[in-house]
């Protein structure tokens, strides 16, 4: 994937990325996620990336008229069927065949909605987590696709994830670095060295998914017992109002079980929950993830610690959390420790993907 393996590709500028039909390939990036599903392709005049963003869920229901199975997915179907919408990938996998079945489904629904090329390189973004099924299923949902007839291939997340975090191009490819993914479902973390995945950890423990939990029920708390919401609701107040630089106490209103309306204020259900995950996440990459490390590789951990971190996923979308982690890490260790991220941390993994997919595609 370097330049020089480029340089050392025999066919011809003009032919690269080129199927069979003549046509060139179009390098796609795909990130089939627990909360999220995120697809990058070359935009309508190829200078920018086109994104396509939707949650990874589905209902379905029955035509009034002819009683045929429809099928709605994303925001849609969590806004007009939460009672029954399914969120096929909670774990971060499909976990059994009805689920694997679902993700097809619903993969499907966008690639026809969105018009996604079959004739096209795919890279997909996939976690790092140790359930083999899971990851059969996912990779037949892949393989069965309607893209990626010229070519399918699959990097780690939290590989894809640092490389808009890099740079404009691919150089974290050639780097020796550390990078944490803070997903919904995991805190996932490896080193990578030029691009090999090394000591990679995963831990349950410490996930997006758990702060709303705890923001539900801190709100509880808060509120003295008088307002419940949902940890979709949760999820909301999470990504609407969590900041680490500029929090400010929120007003909600809910309605009364018996009519009337409650309206109430939010001044630490948020921060708490967000500080707690972020100790935890420093505890568990400093007392159990970089010792591992060390143990396995310790040129690599000490080549690493003095090169950026790259953070990654739906919580290092919170604002400040970058300088928060990085304060709090470098305490925890007593070094100087650097941590970056790319502009858009919930999409970077698959930016990442859809750059080396365009690699892929030119030096095929």
């Amino acid at each position: 994937m370097s330049d020089e393996d480029a340089d050392d590709d025999t066919g011809s500028e003009s032919d690269a990325g080129v199927s069979s039909s003549g046509a060139a390939a179009v390098p796609v990036g795909v990130k089939l996620g627990s909360t999220r599903t995120v697809i990058a392709l070359p935009g309508e005049h190829g200078t920018e990336n086109r994104i396509i963003k939707t949650l990874t869920c589905m209902a379905t229901y029955e035509d009034a008229l002819t009683g045929e199975e429809k099928i709605l997915y994303g925001e849609e179907a969590a806004r007009e069927y939460p009672d029954r919408v399914e969120y096929m990938l909670r774990s971060g996998l499909p976990e059994d065949a009805d689920r694997a079945e679902m993700t097809k489904t619903f993969f499907e629904a966008i690639i026809e909605e969105h018009d996604i090329p079959a004739n096209s390189g795919v890279v997909y973004a996939i976690p790092t987590i140790d359930n083999p099924t899971g990851l059969e299923n996912l990779q037949n949902v892949i393989e069965n696709s309607s893209i990626g007839l010229e070519l399918v291939e699959s990097y780690p997340e939290s590989l894809c994830g640092s490389i808009p975090a890099f740079g404009d191009d691919l150089e974290a490819i050639d780097e020796i670095f550390v990078a944490v993914n803070m997903g919904s479902t995991n805190l996932e973390a490896s080193a990578y060295r030029r691009g090999e995945q090394l000591s990679p950890f995963t831990t349950g423990a410490v996930t997006g998914n758990e702060v709303d939990r705890m923001i539900a029920n801190y709100v509880e708390e808060e509120t003295q017992g008088r307002v419940n919401i949902d940890n979709q609701t949760a999820r909301e107040y999470k990504e609407e109002h969590a900041d680490f630089v500029d929090f400010e106490p929120f007003t909600d209103i809910i309605q009364q079980p018996g009519g009337g309306s409650h309206e109430f204020t939010i001044e630490r259900s948020v921060m708490d929950a967000v500080n707690e995950y972020l100790d935890d996440a420093v505890d568990e990459l400093a007392n159990t993830f970089l010792p591992e490390l060390a143990n396995d590789y310790m040129k690599v951990y000490q080549l690493a610690l003095d090169r950026p971190i790259a953070i990654t996923g739906g919580m290092a979308c919170i604002p400040g959390i970058v300088d928060e982690f990085e304060e709090r890490l470098s305490a925890e260790l007593n070094r100087d420790i650097e941590v970056i991220a790319a502009d858009e941390p919930d999409i970077a993994p698959t930016i990442g993907a859809q750059r080396i997919a365009a690699r892929l595609v030119e030096t095929n």
